[in-house]
């Protein structure tokens, strides 16, 4: 995603998940962290860390938590965001390089990370940003042609599969 322009959270995603790596790395990102389970989903497996004095007790309850709910105890730090908006693309490719976005959808409705209402088009992106979204999916090895977005979404998309944060 860093690699197409995307703009990503910071984050640490590192082999290294010793208890001394990860607080050096949340103390490079800046607090608060979320502590969330490689394997997790669904809003389980995630813990909001607000300082690095709160960290060493996360860090004990990170593993068996995500090994017993996942079955990897693997995890990844991430910067968190004070009211996010969580709005997602939804794009559809096949092998030949054709790709076409379903528009963004607003998920930023949610109780324990769990999505309650996906509201499209979002309201809180712009068409100006849409447009903005749209012209950051485009790369030189994309099919244009096929990357060409509906009228009826004003071209509003992104190649990124994954929820981007507009402001």
């Amino acid at each position: 995603m860093q690699a197409a322009g995307v703009p990503c959270v910071p984050g640490y995603q590192g082999a290294d998940q010793s208890d001394a790596a990860m607080l050096a790395e949340a103390k490079k990102i800046g607090f608060p962290v979320m502590i969330k389970a490689v394997a997790g989903g669904g809003g389980r497996g995630m813990r909001l860390v607000a300082d690095a004095a709160a960290f060493p007790d996360a860090c004990a309850a990170r593993d068996p938590e995500a090994q017993g709910a996942f079955g990897d105890a693997g995890v990844i730090l991430e910067r968190a965001i004070a009211d996010p908006r969580h709005i997602e693309i939804q794009v559809f490719g096949d092998r030949y390089g054709n790709a076409i976005h379903l528009g963004e959808r607003d998920c930023s409705v949610q109780r324990r990370h769990q999505k309650l209402i996906e509201e499209a088009p979002s309201p809180a992106v712009s068409r100006r940003n849409c447009g903005r979204g749209w012209a950051r999916s485009r790369s030189p090895r994309s099919n244009r042609s096929a990357m060409r977005a509906p009228a009826r979404w004003n071209s509003c998309s992104t190649r990124a599969a994954s929820s981007i944060s507009w402001r």
